[in-house]
């Protein structure tokens, strides 16, 4: 069985993947993640900083590029930006980002894959859904946070158990629409935006 784990506001699965693709950005310049026909962009790692003195120094400064302890994981962002996309336009700058080092000429290092199934939708290529484990609420303060309000992401002590809930829609199908709402799920705590984490897997057949 191949399990997934996720965490989105609704249930996205991705199976039958792709080969991972990896790519550097160097700072000021745009870089853009492309799926074209093989699905939409899953992004798996991305970072802003420098941690080497070989990547992206042409033309710059030694002291511009001595500081290699410098790494700010923005893998959130990334993903709020691409995930689910054929293309994704992705600038490497400060302003995007966050400043981690000043004084420091720094890139974006990033992974991500193509993903078959399409965005919104779980499906299972081959086999049948089986859901591990589904919780309704938020246990964080950057899933699903852009553009919200930070008084709707400050409670992370909110979570409400919602396997069967999820397993009686989903189980034993090949795909399966979930809708992370209140209506669904009840409201485990008023005020606060909330999210959908899920995992599972597919069972052969």
């Amino acid at each position: 069985m191949h399990v997934q784990k996720l965490s989105w506001i609704i249930l996205l699965l991705f199976l039958f993947q792709h080969g991972i693709e990896a790519g550097v950005i160097c700072e000021g310049g745009f870089g853009t993640l492309r799926c074209g026909s093989f699905g939409t962009i899953r992004v798996i790692e991305a970072n802003y900083g420098r941690t080497d003195r070989t990547t992206c120094v042409r033309g710059i400064p030694y002291y511009h590029t001595s500081n290699t302890r410098c790494k700010k994981t923005v893998t959130n962002t990334v993903s709020n930006r691409c995930n689910g996309r054929k293309t994704c336009v992705v600038h490497a700058s400060n302003t995007v980002f966050g400043e981690p080092c000043v004084g420091t000429y720094k890139y974006l290092a990033l992974t991500y894959q193509c993903a078959s199934c399409s965005l919104f939708k779980g499906c299972c290529l081959y086999g049948t859904i089986r859901v591990i484990e589904a919780n309704y609420g938020r246990t964080d303060r950057t899933t699903c946070a852009r553009g919200i309000p930070f008084s709707q992401t400050s409670n992370t002590r909110c979570k409400k158990t919602v396997t069967n809930i999820v397993a009686n829609r989903c189980n034993g199908r090949k795909k399966c629409d979930v809708h992370a709402s209140n209506t669904v799920f009840g409201d485990p705590c008023g005020g606060t935006y909330k999210y959908l984490y899920l995992t599972y897997a597919c069972r052969k057949p």
